[in-house]
C-alpha cells in the first residue's frame, strides 16, 4: 500500500510539471498557426489585387465596414463534400481608413451533389452592412440565411454599389467548377484569437473595444489601407 501511495504522489508530481509545459507546447503551436493564417492572407489579398479580373474590388473595400479574408478553404467529396478553412476578419475605420487587429474565424460547409476531385480556394469576403458586421460578434452566422450573400462582379468593368450583406471573391483551382459560400458557416476561432494575443479575448474586444494589438499583423493592415484608397 505504502508503495502504491508512493508511486501515485510520483505520477502526480510528474503530471504537474508536464501540464504547464504541455499548455505552453499548445499555445505556441496555436500561436504560429495564427501568424502564419496572417501572412497568408496577405499574400492571397496581394493575389486577388494583382488579378485584372477582381478589378473592382478595391472600390468596393472602401465601401465595406470590413474585410474577410481566407487564404486557403479545402473542399473534396464524393456526392458528399465539404468545405472549411481559416481566416481572418479586419474591421475598416471609415474616418481615417485604418485597418483594425484581426480576429480569427472559421469557415465550413456541407454540400450534397455530384461532385468529384477536390479543390483549393481563396476567398475574399466584404462585410458590406453594419448587420452583417454585427453579425460576425456572435459565435456563428450562416451566409444565405441570416445573412445576403452576393458574388463580386468579375473582369474589368466597374460595378454599381451591391446591397447584399456580403461580398464574396473566390478563386478556385481543381475538379470543381467554381465555388458557392452559401450556405457557410462563420465561427468564431476562440484557440488562435487567445494564443495571438497572448490572452482570453472576444471579437468585440478585437474589433470593437480594439483592447489588444500584435505587431504581427501591421504588414496586412498596410496592404489593405492601400488597397482600399
Amino acid at each position: 500500500m505504502r508503495n502504491m501511495q508512493k508511486l501515485l504522489a510520483a505520477a502526480a508530481a510528474f503530471l504537474t510539471l508536464c501540464l504547464p509545459f504541455g499548455a505552453n507546447v499548445a499555445s505556441a503551436s496555436d500561436a504560429s498557426e495564427a501568424q502564419a493564417t496572417v501572412e497568408k492572407a496577405r499574400g492571397s489579398l496581394k493575389g486577388f489585387l494583382g488579378d485584372k479580373e477582381y478589378a473592382s474590388l478595391p472600390a468596393l473595400m472602401h465601401q465595406a465596414k470590413a474585410v474577410v479574408i481566407f487564404p486557403q478553404v479545402l473542399k473534396a467529396g464524393f456526392f458528399l463534400g465539404g468545405s472549411g478553412g481559416t481566416g481572418v476578419l479586419l474591421v475598416r475605420d471609415e474616418k481615417t481608413g485604418d485597418f483594425g487587429q484581426p480576429a480569427f474565424y472559421t469557415m465550413g460547409s456541407v454540400s450534397f451533389g455530384l461532385q468529384f476531385g477536390g479543390s483549393a480556394a481563396e476567398v475574399v469576403m466584404l462585410v458590406n452592412t453594419q448587420k452583417a458586421l454585427d453579425s460576425m460578434l456572435s459565435n456563428k452566422l450562416k451566409l444565405g440565411g441570416e445573412a445576403s450573400v452576393a458574388a463580386g462582379p468579375v473582369g474589368a468593368a466597374q460595378s454599381a454599389t451591391i446591397t447584399a450583406d456580403f461580398v464574396t471573391y473566390a478563386r478556385a483551382k481543381g475538379a470543381f467548377l467554381g465555388m458557392s459560400v452559401e450556405g457557410s458557416v462563420l465561427d468564431v476561432r476562440d484557440s488562435l484569437n487567445h494564443a495571438y494575443y497572448g490572452k482570453p479575448v472576444s471579437p468585440a474586444d478585437i474589433l470593437v473595444s480594439k483592447t489588444v494589438s500584435n505587431k504581427g499583423a501591421a504588414a496586412l493592415r498596410a496592404t489593405l489601407k492601400a488597397a482600399a484608397k
